[in-house]
């Protein structure tokens, strides 16, 4: 059994116009009262980790795709 946190899905449309998205977030069903600083979450390979609380995000695999 593994104590891998299960990742937080997003959207493209989740994400920023840089490509990345913010922690906490509301997708990660944080509340008020556990929340850290606001920091910018950047993307490799379909996935983030938040260096505070190590939430893990992760893009739909079906919405992953090259630049325009």
């Amino acid at each position: 059994m593994s104590n891998q946190p299960t990742p937080v899905q997003l959207q493209a449309s989740d994400l920023d116009r840089n490509g990345g998205t913010y922690c906490p977030n509301p997708k990660a069903d944080m509340k008020t009262w556990n929340t850290h600083p606001k920091v910018f979450i950047a993307f490799t390979d379909g996935r983030g980790v938040c260096p505070y609380c190590g939430t893990i995000y992760q893009v739909d695999a079906s919405e992953q795709h090259a630049g325009h």
